[in-house]
């Protein structure tokens, strides 16, 4: 079951859309609207993607007021994307270093 779980996070941040919706949550919470203002798709579609990201337990939407408003669920998916970004600057840092030799 854990490992489901596991795969279930890293499937959905591995879409694209969903990774950008995910940075810009780690930023600020953020209602759909201005999310669909970000992203080019219909906010149906963006309605599904916030949708496996619940799923998956990476975002909660909290109502206030008018607006429902996404929050990231748990600091430790900003920790993440630091892990994968420092992952993909070593590796830039590798192929630079054996163009230069």
């Amino acid at each position: 079951m854990f490992d489901e779980m596991q795969v279930k996070i890293f499937k959905a941040l591995a879409h694209p859309v969903r990774l950008k919706i995910v940075k810009a949550l780690a930023k600020q919470s953020l209602c759909v609207c201005e999310l669909n203002a970000d992203v080019e798709f219909s906010q149906s579609n963006l309605s599904q993607h916030l949708k496996i990201l619940r799923e998956a337990g990476v975002v909660y939407s909290k109502k206030e007021g008018l607006r429902i408003n996404y929050y990231i669920r748990n600091q430790d998916v900003r920790k993440l994307l630091d892990v994968v970004d420092q992952m993909i600057i070593r590796q830039i840092e590798e192929v630079n270093q054996k163009i230069m030799v």
